[in-house]
């Protein structure tokens, strides 16, 4: 049964001094964005994260998360009718979380029928290309954070 929330996720990895982050291209909508997903039965938003990025991208499951203060909300008319058939009537938007994994260097991700494409970015390109405003936010915030060597205090275990 869907969950009332939904997750985007970032995968980066560090390649020499520098930070690339993976957006991906949807196969329907043709658009940039993280991986994208909602939660299941009595997930967690974390524990959603793993699965999402693990069945769009095969992210490994005991790669390091990373929980960022970025969070938006999704209006309910965006996921499908079957999906959210059992969620309240007056139920019309739900809260979006947003999350990084960080991958090893040579991590090449396998995509899903989701997504057409995927690309390695800067976080300029990366933002440039992101369709979603929630999305371009959460990357901000994953890119100050990286800068200010910040990321360590928000890390899930695994």
């Amino acid at each position: 049964m869907r969950a009332p929330f939904q997750v985007v996720i970032f995968p980066f990895r560090r390649v020499s001094q520098a930070i690339e982050v993976a957006v991906f291209r949807r196969s329907d909508l043709g658009i940039w964005q993280g991986l994208a997903g909602g939660g299941e039965g009595d997930e967690t938003p974390v524990e959603a994260a793993r699965r999402e990025a693990f069945e769009e991208a095969a992210v490994p499951l005991d790669a390091p998360y990373f929980a960022l203060s970025t969070t938006s909300s999704v209006p309910v008319s965006c996921i499908g009718a079957a999906a959210r058939a059992h969620w309240p009537a007056d139920l019309y938007v739900i809260p979006n979380h947003a999350f990084a994994v960080e991958v090893a260097r040579d991590f090449q991700p396998i995509l899903s029928r989701e997504h057409s494409e995927l690309a390695w970015c800067s976080y300029e390109d990366a933002y440039t290309r992101l369709h979603y405003e929630n999305n371009r936010v959460a990357l901000e915030e994953l890119h100050l954070r990286i800068t200010d060597d910040r990321l360590s205090s928000i890390r899930f275990a695994t």
